[in-house]
């Protein structure tokens, strides 16, 4: 008698891909890499500047969708003029890593970038990090070492 078989644990991307996806469609995105990947879709100067929020899509009379959609970026204020002068470089980059002409305009929000939020919250004084670091004098690998006290740092700032 065959036992039967236990099914296999699934990848964690294949779980979050679905409720991120949702998430994402509902902000008008096809998929999440317009987003994860905006870095390498505009480039590194654009996208230290900005990130894209969602995208529009306005309807026809008739009820079908068109096919030039408007990009929505949070832009920093000091940045949003020359954001503003490289729109049509955004567009034309977002549409040829899309495949299609999907975005026709931009339309831009003037806040903090939400990356840089994250990454201002995460950073941790390098000082503690030190003091942490010797505590640990009876772990002999040095990167292991000082991996767990800058979390140790990260977890004490909290």
């Amino acid at each position: 008698m065959n036992k039967p078989s236990r099914p296999l644990p699934r990848p964690l991307r294949e779980l979050v891909g679905k409720v991120v996806g949702d998430a994402f469609a509902r902000q008008g995105f096809a998929s999440a890499e317009l987003v994860t990947r905006w870095e390498d879709i505009v480039g590194a100067e654009i996208a230290a500047h900005s990130e894209p929020i969602k995208l529009n899509w306005p309807r026809r009379a008739d009820g079908e969708e068109r096919y030039d959609g408007t990009l929505v970026l949070r832009v920093e204020g000091p940045a949003a003029i020359e954001i503003q002068h490289l729109a049509a470089l955004i567009c034309e980059r977002v549409n040829r890593f899309l495949g299609w002409r999907a975005v026709g305009r931009l339309a831009f929000r003037q806040a903090p970038l939400r990356h840089r939020e994250l990454h201002a919250r995460r950073s941790a004084d390098p000082g503690s990090a030190a003091r942490l670091a010797e505590g640990l004098s009876d772990i002999d690998d040095e990167a292991l070492k000082q991996a767990l006290a800058r979390l140790g740092a990260a977890v004490k700032e909290r």
